[in-house]
């Protein structure tokens, strides 16, 4: 997903934040950041409005998130490096994001926590149900065709 100050894509197993351009040297910063899931403790969202950009957070174990001032919200998520502004027109695309790094996580706690785990890796879904989740990102607008074709390989490779 493109937002206003960098784009998010998310694989089943790991954000990545890309920033480039003017927005990026102007907020955050140039560059990239790769979350993996198992290291995310929460996704923060704040819709946007017709007026007001909204904004999607991730929080990370450990991480030193900076605080919002009340009525400043979105503008320290702008200066956040685990933080992507967004407008009111992207706002399904990142609502779908939203959703699906939410139940992800979700499952990856939930495997975590079963009875019997014996470590705190989540259950790999076979490779047909991976090709399928990257499908569903693909249509989402989360991956693009190149990345999908490009992780279905790898994976078929695996078989």
């Amino acid at each position: 997903m493109k937002g206003h100050n960098g784009t998010v894509r998310f694989d089943g197993q790991t954000i990545t934040i890309l920033r480039t351009g003017a927005m990026a040297r102007l907020s955050v910063g140039k560059g990239e950041k790769h979350i993996p899931l198992a290291h995310l403790t929460a996704v923060q969202f704040k819709p946007a409005g017709l007026v007001m950009n909204g904004f999607i957070q991730f929080t990370v174990g450990g991480g030193n998130e900076r605080r919002s001032r009340f009525g400043n919200q979105t503008a320290d998520a702008s200066k956040d490096e685990n933080s992507v502004v967004f407008h009111y027109a992207q706002r399904k695309d990142f609502e779908g994001l939203r959703d699906a790094v939410q139940a992800a996580l979700a499952a990856h706690h939930q495997a975590a926590a079963a009875p019997g785990s014996a470590s705190a890796q989540p259950v790999q879904p076979g490779i047909p149900e991976q090709i399928e989740q990257l499908a569903a990102l693909r249509d989402k607008g989360a991956l693009t065709d190149a990345e999908f074709e490009s992780k279905k390989s790898e994976l078929l490779s695996r078989m």
